[in-house]
């Protein structure tokens, strides 16, 4: 009787162990993840200095939407906003059957009004790491952004290790409002944003501050008068010199502008991922005496690399392993500072916490400065270093049905300051596209097809153009759908002599492949030869580097109408953007909570 019970124990024992195996190896089933967001504006001292931001549930940055492959996300957007619409827009997502929800003002949806609830709905059909944001007007650098972190299901594995995971958000901050911004830029005399500044007025003045000052006498005097007093920002906190400033206005007792904390285990690896939802500034990011491997960008799997410094983009998002393997008696900074454009903005700091030292314990060390803003050549040997892994390559094709040149240029139109792609300063209609071209409204857009090119020949991207002045349109780019098109980003002189900036270009409802990078004119009968077919990366957001070229390739095999554009919010504004079409007659039923806007009023019952 008794070795008849043991057996049963062990029958029974057997059991149970198979139902926790079954259950811990098996990939769990996609769930709905439902979300009530409450947009708001809510006063904020992020950097010390109180400024009125937009905030999701009293949050800036906003809440982290953590979800596994497969799963369905619910986001209902309440807008509590009293003078200002809202949209947002899921970075990364693809929104493959839910066109709709993609989140672009003009573009896809009618924008929420104050008062009203919008429901997006979508499936995040990818691991990795992602973000959201406002697309509407400026509202971006107040504050309404947030990252999406998407897992592997259960039992599936990463092809790296590492023991905990941490996500990390880079910004910068501007203590004008984004009316305030919207405003320079959409005058005459135009008055640009300007990198996050320091405030000149309360630092102290020796003779190598005051020589630095006066190279850029204009800068400083705007600085002086408006007194623009900005940040760069790690996970949502930074600091600024409060001196000579009411304690009301600016406070830097204020916990709330503490420096953010990253706390490790001493032996142990983290994967931290990385997002860029900064306005303008292009950031290089650093830990001092720590290494990290950079093993995915934008949701692909990298092949490793080993770098001190990772060099990151508006719109765009990396994982890298770190390992804590330093003396753990003491604290290390973390940093980040501006590239790509002269700095006038000091480094963003967070602290690298060795557990047990104290969270608030600051490094005995100065901070590392990060590397100089215009060593272009270390930018691009970054660009051209980040390939797909071995393993996890998907191949593009060999040829492309169709090839787009855009020229990026700095313009005028009737005395206003654009940003123009092969002189057409784009703007968007009020009725938005994808509901324009489903109820074939013919009539909201310019149907004449935009440029595909510009006169390569004659014109000298290293100089000021001889004719700045642009056109403005609403027409788009028409795709034949499962069509392969290429786009060849050029970069140019800006009115300024002696001037290309860096842009940084996001790609809605796709990825794509990037071929290359090159400096100088590109050459469509020579460059292409050098595209990689072998194993280039695929992403959603790539840099084009100053007075250089990048390629790009991708399948319009997701029907709906995209926007394609760069990811620095004043130039999105000015005109910097493209449209794309495909297959939108396949597109499925809108919802009408999408209406409200331009003609699409009259079809709301």
């Amino acid at each position: 009787m008794v070795g008849i019970l043991h057996c049963q124990r062990l029958q029974i024992m057997l059991l149970v162990t198979c139902i926790f195996i079954a259950l811990t190896t098996v990939p769990a089933a996609a769930i709905v993840r439902h979300y009530i967001w409450k947009v708001s504006y809510q006063y904020k001292s992020l950097d010390c200095y109180k400024k009125l931001a937009i905030a999701i549930n009293g949050l800036t940055p906003g809440p982290t939407i953590s979800a596994v492959q497969g799963d369905t996300i619910v986001v209902d957007v309440i807008n509590n906003l009293s003078m200002e619409n809202v949209a947002i827009h899921w970075h990364g997502i693809r929104q493959r059957g839910t066109p709709w929800s993609d989140g672009a003002e003009g573009v896809t949806q009618c924008a929420i009004m104050p008062g009203e609830t919008y429901r997006y709905t979508y499936v995040v059909d990818r691991a990795g790491t992602y973000m959201y944001h406002s697309h509407y007007g400026m509202q971006k650098e107040a504050g309404l952004y947030g990252m999406i972190n998407v897992s592997l299901p259960l039992g599936v594995s990463e092809p790296f290790n590492y023991d905990f995971d941490r996500g990390i958000i880079l910004s910068d901050w501007y203590h004008h409002t984004s009316y305030e911004q919207a405003t320079g830029l959409s005058s005459i005399p135009f008055e640009w944003i300007g990198e996050p500044q320091v405030n000149y007025a309360t630092v102290y003045f020796d003779l190598q501050h005051f020589r630095e000052y006066m190279v850029n006498i204009t800068s400083f005097l705007h600085c002086i008068l408006y007194v623009i007093c900005q940040s760069l920002l790690i996970n949502g906190r930074g600091n600024y010199n409060c001196s000579g400033l009411a304690p009301s206005v600016c406070n830097s007792t204020n916990p709330q502008c503490s420096p953010s904390t990253l706390t490790v285990i001493s032996g142990k690896t983290y994967r931290l991922r990385l997002a860029s939802l900064t306005s303008l500034s292009s950031l290089s990011f650093q830990i001092e005496d720590h290494e990290m491997t950079v093993v995915e960008a934008d949701g692909h799997y990298v092949e490793p690399f080993v770098t001190k410094n990772l060099y990151i983009y508006s719109g765009e998002t990396y994982s890298v392993l770190v390992t804590a393997d330093q003396d753990p008696s003491r604290n290390y900074w973390t940093s980040i500072n501006v590239v790509a454009r002269k700095p006038e903005t000091p480094n963003g700091l967070a602290i690298f916490n060795y557990y047990p030292n104290h969270f608030h314990e600051f490094p005995p060390t100065n901070p590392p400065p990060g590397p100089l803003w215009n060593d272009t050549q270390s930018q691009m040997n970054q660009s051209v270093t980040t390939k797909a892994r071995q393993g996890f390559i998907v191949t593009p094709p060999q040829k492309s049905d169709r090839v787009i040149v855009l020229l990026n240029t700095q313009n005028k139109i009737n005395g206003y300051v654009r940003w123009s792609l092969n002189n057409v300063s784009h703007s968007l209609p009020s009725t938005p596209y994808l509901i324009a071209l489903r109820e074939n409204m013919t009539d909201v857009f310019d149907p004449t097809p935009p440029p595909e090119d510009y006169d390569s020949e004659n014109y000298d991207i290293y100089s000021v153009s001889n004719n700045t002045n642009a056109n403005s349109s609403t027409s788009i780019y028409r795709l034949q759908f499962n069509s392969i098109v290429d786009i060849v980003l050029q970069n140019a002189n800006t009115m300024t002599a002696n001037c290309s900036e860096a842009h940084p270009w996001h790609l809605h409802g796709h990825d794509f492949w990037v071929l290359g990078y090159g400096e100088g004119k590109f050459n469509l009968s020579r460059d292409i030869e050098k595209y990689n077919l072998v194993d280039p990366i695929m992403k959603n957001s790539v840099p084009l580097h100053p007075y250089g070229w990048t390629a790009l390739r991708f399948q319009a095999d997701n029907p709906g109408v995209w926007l394609f554009h760069c990811h620095i919010e004043a130039h999105l504004f000015l005109g910097m953007l493209v449209v794309f079409e495909s297959g939108v007659e396949k597109v499925g039923i809108i919802p009408k909570s999408n209406y409200g806007c331009g003609k699409t009023k009259s079809l709301i019952k």
